[in-house]
């Protein structure tokens, strides 16, 4: 059997912590940041994790992260 591959795209946009999880950074931090809110733009700041109903998808995307 060969090995899986990763989807390159999805490996530069996901990591995955310790315990399993999936960690992502938010869009719409890089440009046009002018017309956006301080409170928006120190949100974006931060990562999110991925919902479960998600997980299978991205899981299966990224197999050895």
């Amino acid at each position: 059997m060969p090995k899986m591959k990763t989807n390159r795209g999805a490996a530069k946009r996901f990591k995955t912590t310790g315990t399993g999880k999936i960690v992502y950074s938010r869009s719409n931090a890089s440009h046009i940041l002018t017309k956006k809110t301080s409170k928006r733009k120190r949100r974006l700041r931060k990562s999110g994790m991925i919902d479960k109903s998600n997980k299978g998808m991205v899981k299966v995307l990224i197999p050895y992260k």
